[in-house]
């Protein structure tokens, strides 16, 4: 298993845990301090002590609220007055929405066409405008850019910002406080902003912890990124992980990864969805896709950590239910293309 590094030379380190500790002084009242669900069937299974923190109650159905409310508060007057821009998958976009409408901030929200249509729905119904485009002809990036120079708009991404950062930390935080020191803390990571937060808050608290970040195997960017040292990435990643899509870490994140993240594995297609569905069937929680990466790397045998204490950040459950036959033919049906599971992953 890989350590912790000194920082990169690609970027200083953006984040400290005290930023993460303003940040949860911030939200509160405002965030959602969301359950801990344990299981007997679930420790049963993996010989571990396993703890889910479900960032699925949380405000706008995931973590992201977190980043959002925390990013958007600090902003100054004018660019409160003048409106916010981000652009998002869905879950971001629900999030800066919201916030935008509980601060009284006006917000504008790129998504793709093909976006959960519930995600598009709440995301119009916070308030936001919602601007769509199509991920094979349009760089979000570009068109998003665009829109802030004709506007006058603070641009607010997904995970690559500071404050986005430190908000998303404070995930790992509250479960700590919770529950006490961890042996293993498992994080879901698309750009990389709840896996880095989670880490520093972790590395402070819980200092013996190491921190894992799991991944769709058709979207392992930040995989590659980790163990070549070298920024990677992939375009439009075909997963089911919609939150994971995100085309490479950023330049915050990614020096923030390498530093305070021991490890990083993938998950194939079935593995998540499988677990997707273990989990509303036998904990009666409600998660996305992405909101199983973490589980399904402990649940599905990518992980083995017997005697252990384990985190398992369950991200989001904002699921399109008008989907979940689709989803369900996927896991019956197991794609040609898809690798077998990487063998079992021993904490050392």
């Amino acid at each position: 298993m890989a350590t912790p590094d000194s920082p990169t030379p690609l970027g200083p380190l953006l984040v400290t845990y005290d930023d993460i500790a303003s940040a949860a002084q911030r939200l509160m009242g405002q965030a959602t301090r969301t359950p801990v669900i344990t299981s007997q069937t679930v420790n049963q299974r993996t010989q571990s002590q396993v703890f889910f923190k479900c960032e699925n109650f949380q405000r706008t159905g995931s973590f992201k609220f977190r980043g959002a409310y925390n990013a958007l508060a600090q902003l100054t007057k004018t660019q409160k007055k003048q409106g916010v821009l981000a652009y998002s998958s869905g879950n971001h976009a629900q999030a800066i929405a919201l916030a935008g409408k509980i601060l009284e901030i006006p917000t504008t929200i790129v998504m793709p066409e093909d976006a959960p249509a519930v995600k598009q729905a709440a995301t119009r119904e916070y308030g936001a405008e919602v601007v769509l485009y199509n991920r094979q002809t349009t760089s979000r990036e570009e068109l998003s850019q665009s829109l802030v120079r004709d506007r006058g708009l603070t641009l607010i991404p997904p995970f690559d910002h500071p404050q986005v950062v430190a908000g998303q930390g404070t995930t790992a935080k509250e479960l700590i406080e919770e529950v006490g020191p961890l042996d293993l803390l498992l994080v879901c990571c698309g750009g990389g902003g709840l896996l880095s937060g989670c880490a520093i808050a972790a590395q402070a608290l819980s200092p013996q912890c190491q921190v894992m970040g799991v991944e769709p195997a058709r979207a392992d960017d930040a995989t590659r990124s980790f163990y070549t040292r070298t920024l990677q990435t992939v375009h439009n990643p075909d997963t089911v992980a919609d939150g994971a899509r995100t085309p490479a870490l950023g330049q915050v994140t990614f020096p923030l990864v390498l530093h305070y993240v021991h490890d990083m594995v993938t998950v194939s297609e079935t593995a998540i969805l499988r677990t997707m569905f273990w989990l509303w069937e036998r904990l009666k929680i409600v998660v996305e896709p992405t909101g199983a990466l973490a589980a399904a790397a402990l649940l599905e045998g990518v992980v083995s950590v017997p005697n252990a204490r384990i985190g398992v950040i369950i991200s989001g459950g904002n699921v399109d239910l008008s989907q979940v036959g689709q989803l369900m033919a996927k896991v019956r049906k197991k794609p040609k293309s898809e690798k077998p599971l990487p063998l079992a992953r021993e904490l050392s």
